[in-house]
């Protein structure tokens, strides 16, 4: 778990809402996937979306799910992380190279579609360069509508697109701060957290002071919000703080 990229992702939408940015776009790992969900979870953001280095398109980020998609995709990731990352074929860990060896088999006209045995038949290949990316469905958008993204082949030119809220002419997520360091992880228990949501400070963690903070920790079952954790009376390490 890099904390370092966590830092540049906070100052990262700070610096996307000030600029009233409608979306941005961060890199995708684990720890952003689940972060960015529970961020939407908690009314921050209006919508994700898995995609290349163009923005996706304006209907997709328009498109709310319902409440019920985004319980059944917080859990689905929380399962199977790696769903996050769709790929040509999941049973196939080189289905890139399969792709690329891929063979086609066409006939002189309609004698195979006859079923005559007299057909030709021609393999060719495809290069890399004739597929440089394909249609794969997310568990982060809704099933069923036209809601598939271009994502790209290549995991490094993936980008997780974030739409971002206004309401009344000001952002919705105007502050979000690493509690952590990549230097000096702090870990709190229940008994803490439930000191720090009440406005108290506990384990040198100042409380949840303003309006509509919240404070995402990390625990064995996946990234959580400090209430829910005192709800589960379960502790972890904390992330950030945003309000």
């Amino acid at each position: 778990m890099s904390l370092v990229n966590l830092a540049h992702v906070c100052s990262h939408l700070q610096n996307a809402s000030k600029a009233r940015l409608a979306v941005t776009s961060i890199p995708v790992s684990k720890l952003h996937v689940k972060l960015m969900l529970g961020l939407q979870r908690e009314g921050f953001l209006s919508s994700l979306t898995l995609g290349g280095p163009t923005p996706p398109k304006p209907f997709l980020l328009q498109a709310q799910p319902s409440p019920e998609h985004l319980d059944n995709m917080a859990d689905l990731l929380r399962e199977q992380p790696w769903l996050a990352y769709p790929v040509a074929d999941r049973k196939q860990p080189r289905a890139v190279r399969a792709l690329l060896q891929m063979q086609t088999t066409t006939n002189g006209g309609a004698d195979e579609a006859a079923g005559e045995p007299g057909a030709e038949s021609t393999t060719t290949k495809i290069s890399a360069s004739q597929l440089p990316s394909i249609n794969t469905s997310s568990p982060l958008t809704r099933p069923g509508d036209a809601s598939e993204v271009h994502v790209p082949l290549n995991p490094a030119k993936r980008r997780l697109w974030l739409g971002l809220k206004y309401y009344q002419n000001e952002p919705v997520l105007k502050h979000m701060k690493l509690v952590s360091k990549p230097t000096r992880r702090i870990w709190l228990t229940s008994e803490d957290l439930g000191k720090i949501t009440r406005t108290r400070e506990s384990a040198f963690v100042k409380g949840l002071t303003h309006p509509g903070e919240c404070m995402f920790v990390t625990t064995d079952r996946g990234i959580l919000e400090a209430r829910e954790c005192v709800e589960r009376r379960i502790g972890g390490m904390a992330l950030c703080r945003v309000w």
